[in-house]
C-alpha cells in the first residue's frame, strides 16, 4: 500500500531529516517550504510556498486534492529574541508558528475526515508551558500550537483521524537559541521520536523526557515570582 505524506517546512533541520527517513521507508513525500530542497528522488515532489503567503491555503488545497494524504507534519517555525526597540518580527513569528499550522490543518484534515483515516502532527515545544521575557512571541505561539492540537485531537479521534502534539526540548538546529540549552538532542534522535509518533499515534508526546522535571521546576519558579 502506497503511503503519501505532506511535510511542511522540510528543507532543513528536523523536517529534512524526516523526509529522508520516510523516503527510505518507502513513503511518497510532498515537501512544502519557502526554500529549495536538496532532495532528488522519484517519490519526492517539492513546492516552494511561504506558509504566511495569502495564497498558501489555496495552494495546499490543490496539493491535497491531487492525491489522498495519509500523514501531514507541520515543521515550519521561526523564532527571534525580542528587541523592544524593533518589534516588527513579532507578528510574523506568531503567523508562521501558529497560524500557518492552523491553515495547514484546515487544508488537509477535511479530506482525512472524508476518508475516515489520517494523521496530523504538529511540532511544538516545552516552551508552551513557560513565560519568556527573551522570546515571548515564540513561547506564546507554541502555547497556542499545543492547545490547538490538543483540542483537535479530541475532536477528530472519533472520526478516525489522529492528531499528535510533539513537544521537543532543545534540538541541535538553527532554531535553538539562548545561552543555556540543557539536554539538547541531535536531529536524528528527534526523527527517532517522530517515527514512534507515526507508528503509535499518541495525542501528546514529549522528548527528551529527562527535560520534563526541569521544565516543571522552571514553571514553578516563575509562578513563585522568581
Amino acid at each position: 500500500m502506497d503511503l503519501r505524506a505532506i511535510l511542511v517546512g522540510n528543507s532543513d533541520g528536523i523536517g529534512l531529516a524526516t523526509t529522508k527517513r520516510l523516503l527510505a521507508a518507502g513513503w511518497n513525500i510532498v515537501g512544502v517550504s519557502r526554500s529549495k530542497s536538496p532532495i532528488a528522488n522519484p517519490r519526492y515532489e517539492h513546492h516552494i510556498i511561504d506558509v504566511s503567503d495569502i495564497r498558501y491555503s489555496d495552494q495546499m488545497a490543490d496539493i491535497v486534492m491531487a492525491d489522498p494524504v495519509d500523514l501531514c507534519i507541520y515543521f515550519a517555525g521561526i523564532g527571534e529574541l525580542l528587541d523592544p526597540s524593533d518589534m516588527s518580527d513579532e507578528p510574523r513569528i506568531i503567523d508562521v508558528n501558529l497560524t500557518g499550522m492552523v491553515r495547514t490543518a484546515a487544508a488537509v484534515v477535511p479530506s482525512m475526515v472524508a476518508r475516515g483515516r489520517g494523521h496530523f502532527i504538529g511540532i511544538s515545544s516545552f516552551a508552551d508551558e513557560l513565560l519568556s521575557s527573551e522570546a515571548p512571541s515564540y513561547h506564546a505561539s507554541k502555547t497556542g500550537v499545543s492547545n490547538y492540537l490538543g483540542g483537535l485531537a479530541v475532536a477528530l479521534r472519533p472520526r478516525g483521524v489522529f492528531v499528535t502534539n510533539v513537544r521537543f526540548g532543545f534540538v541541535d538546529t538553527k532554531m535553538a537559541k539562548g545561552s543555556v540549552q540543557p539536554f539538547k538532542m541531535g536531529v536524528e534522535k528527534a526523527v527517532d521520536h517522530l517515527e514512534v509518533c507515526i507508528r503509535k499515534k499518541p495525542s501528546r508526546y514529549a522528548a527528551p523526557r529527562i527535560s520534563i522535571p526541569f521544565v516543571k521546576f522552571r514553571k514553578f519558579v516563575m509562578l513563585m515570582g522568581g
